[in-house]
């Protein structure tokens, strides 16, 4: 019996707008009655328990991150020569890569990439977010999606780069386009147009700093990339080029998303917003937990490499496995009361960032912007509300956040 005639009866709609507001409940149906549950929606299965997504991290001989390729390889040439670029680029990722590539560029990019890096980087993420609260100054009501959480990892990433500020507009407007193809749920052809217009205006934005940096060095990650050598090994123009569109995009996407679901939790369970505030040297853990309990990122995927069995399942090659983060972190034989918010606790690590050789190269960064960030509006605000009604989710299942989030605060 194949695995579309042994689906489940549940009925997985990832696109459903209150299945975007709220998975958790049906995430619980599924760990308890199909953990590892055949999507004829999808044509892939969902993975729902801590373990199991855990174990998929771990088994890179037997799950492949090669997803990229077998898909554009599918696509007709009519329509691949439409996203030239895309392809050109996102093929380069480490993320959708396997080793030996992963592994090397991996080596190359922790050279300069690193926690010491990212660590020495709070000085401008204090100095960032106060800026941005200056200059949402004493507002009553705002979208904390486009006036905070969405510039400040742009903003942190770009100095990092060491691009100017003032081409903020410009960058996060490529970094939303790209995501059309990257996260979107449902993608159509006007889409993909956009999304591959605005990949080829981001390469040839880093093409021409990468070109200034090898004429002027500068005291930045990117001249630190260009000038990297490691026994003579070194990143290519197209890599290069793919590597920053990498650190930007993906650092600017999910970290906005754990900043505005991280404050979106907060006002859902006040009494630890107020514990937060009271406390500000909580904020490592209280970062933890708001990265547990409502992450950016819904889902990784995977393509099964050697077929093998899951909880009873025949995965077969070349089935795609999509692991739900999320769910995972919710999972009550990792967390007790999993779906409570609780800045003090204490357990398991959870699987935002993934887990094993693909966890996330940023997740200090990520990690440090919270940290940073969740103590200085508690500080700068004495009272944040969301106002309005409830948020639009984004139609992603890779991408977990909200198009907009309207609050009132006071001062």
């Amino acid at each position: 019996m194949n695995a579309v005639a042994e689906a489940s009866v549940i009925d997985y709609r990832p696109e459903d707008p209150a299945i975007l507001a709220n998975p958790y409940t049906l995430f619980d149906r599924m760990r308890a009655e199909d953990p590892v549950h055949w999507s004829p929606r999808l044509k892939s299965w969902v993975l729902t328990r801590y373990d199991d997504v855990k174990r998929v991290c771990l088994e890179p001989e037997r799950m492949s991150s090669d997803r990229l390729r077998p898909f554009f390889a599918s696509i007709p040439s009519e329509e691949a020569k439409k996203i030239g670029d895309i392809m050109r680029y996102l093929s380069l990722w480490m993320v959708f890569k396997d080793a030996p590539e992963h592994t090397r560029l991996r080596r190359l990019t922790s050279k300069v990439f690193h926690n010491k890096s990212m660590q020495a980087m709070r000085p401008q993420v204090e100095e960032i977010s106060y800026w941005l609260l200056d200059r949402i100054g004493d507002n009553a009501e705002f979208d904390f999606v486009a006036e905070f959480a969405g510039p400040l990892p742009c903003l942190v990433i770009m100095s990092m780069l060491g691009v100017p500020r003032a081409d903020l507009t410009k960058v996060k407007r490529m970094s939303d386009e790209m995501a059309l193809f990257i996260g979107s749920s449902r993608t159509s052809s006007e889409k993909y147009d956009t999304a591959e217009a605005a990949t080829h205006e981001m390469a040839e934005y880093f093409r021409h700093h990468i070109a200034s940096r090898r004429a002027a060095p500068q005291a930045d990650l990117l001249t630190e990339l260009v000038q990297l050598d490691d026994k003579g090994d070194r990143l290519s123009e197209d890599e290069l080029i793919a590597t920053c569109i990498l650190l930007l995009f993906a650092g600017h996407e999910t970290t906005t998303n754990h900043i505005a679901n991280g404050m979106l939790s907060l006002t859902q369970f006040p009494g630890e917003m107020a514990k937060l505030r009271a406390h500000p040297a909580l904020a490592p853990a209280a970062v933890e937990e708001l990265l547990r309990y409502e992450g950016p990122s819904g889902a990784q995927v995977r393509i099964v490499a050697q077929a093998h069995e899951l909880r009873g399942k025949q995965l077969k090659e070349g089935d795609r496995v999509f692991m739900m983060l999320n769910a995972a972190n919710r999972d009550p034989e990792a967390y007790a009361e999993p779906n409570r918010l609780d800045l003090d606790r204490d357990g398991v690590a959870h699987l935002t960032f993934g887990f094993g050789q693909h966890i996330c190269l940023g997740f200090p960064l990520a990690r440090l912007e919270g940290q940073v960030a969740f103590p200085a509006l508690l500080g700068h605000f004495r009272s944040i509300e969301t106002v309005g009604p409830a948020p639009e989710w984004i139609n992603s299942l890779v991408f977990r956040g909200m198009k907009a989030m309207p609050v009132r605060v006071s001062r």
